[in-house]
């Protein structure tokens, strides 16, 4: 019977500007005493990565140009953070009332460009929100690398966000980064049930891992950004997040 686990971490602290997140975790391990193994892969909250790489940005200290303030007249939304929406981004790709789709410096297709002010400290006469970390991939790889010196385990590190999805409603937790999983499985040419080919099949398993633990992270006050999943095959791959990233020239929605 094969099985996967996925466990929240307790006690993981509000994380600050500084803090060690592979620090954090350990010390979380230690003292429920729980003991790693070979595989196991941490799925770790986009926002305390940026927390811990102070991705803060300070709304007073932003000057919209004009086309944040065209843009803002047709979003409804704040002249300053749509400002910061287009600095972190390469191009608008669709907007309406609320909300501004854009393609993020990463190469991501998010909205509002990632930009949270949920859950985050702040005060109404200089309010502050939280943008993407500058390379989750690289993130992951020296979560992961700490990691794995102090245990010599093979490690995997998923830094997830929440996406929308063009063709369907609600959020999912999405791979923004990793280090040390399988990333993206292309099945083409392996056998289905009845012995056909599969001809086009690719799996985002990063992707399908992010989006599991999300369910026991949440979107509100459930306090649980971290999450060990157990379960899966030591992965070789070589590859991060930026695999899983479709060509602009093969993406049908722009």
């Amino acid at each position: 019977m094969n099985n996967l686990e996925l466990i929240a971490l307790e006690g993981i602290p509000l994380v600050e500007p500084g803090d060690d997140i592979a620090d954090i975790i350990f010390s979380s391990l230690e003292k429920h005493q729980f003991k790693l193994r070979d595989g196991d892969v941490f799925v770790i909250a986009q926002k305390i990565i940026s927390k811990s790489e102070n991705r803060y940005a300070y709304l007073n200290q932003i000057n919209p140009t004009s086309e944040a303030l065209r843009l803002s007249k047709e979003t409804n939304k704040d002249p300053k953070l749509v400002q910061l929406i287009l600095n972190e981004s390469t191009k608008v790709v669709r907007n309406r009332k609320g909300v501004i789709v854009v393609e993020h410096k990463l190469g991501f297709v998010h909205a509002n460009a990632g930009i949270d002010k949920s859950n985050i400290k702040s005060e109404k006469e200089n309010p502050r929100v939280l943008l993407l970390p500058k390379d989750p991939d690289l993130s992951a790889l020296k979560i992961k690398e700490k990691m794995m010196e102090k245990t010599n385990l093979k490690i995997g590190i998923i830094i997830n966000d929440s996406s929308g999805r063009a063709w369907r409603n609600g959020i999912v937790g999405i791979a923004i980064g990793s280090s040390g999983v399988d990333v993206l499985l292309d099945l083409r040419g392996h056998k289905d049930l009845y012995g056909n080919s599969l001809e086009v099949t690719e799996v985002g398993k990063a992707d399908e891992i992010a989006s599991a633990a999300s369910l026991l992270m949440g979107q509100a006050n459930e306090a649980f950004p971290v999450v060990l999943v157990r379960g899966l095959a030591v992965s070789d791959d070589k590859r991060d997040a930026k695999a899983l990233l479709r060509d602009p020239s093969e993406d049908l929605f722009r």
